[in-house]
């Protein structure tokens, strides 16, 4: 009896962990979509340079 309480506890104990490994997923799978749908919404087509993005000189030393 004493090992099906144990079988029993830890089932239990590896749903939970795994029920909390899905909502960690979907909570990042939620903010990698809002990132994207902001950076789709806040960007324009000419908002990126085409130029070099160093100084054009060196610095003096």
């Amino acid at each position: 009896m004493y090992e099906y309480e144990i079988h029993t506890y830890r089932s239990a104990e590896l749903i939970r962990e795994a029920e909390q490994e899905h909502q960690a997923r979907e909570a990042v799978r939620l903010e990698r979509a809002a990132r994207r749908k902001a950076a789709a919404r806040g960007a324009e087509p000419g908002s990126h340079s085409r130029g070099p993005r160093r100084h054009r000189f060196t610095r003096a030393v």
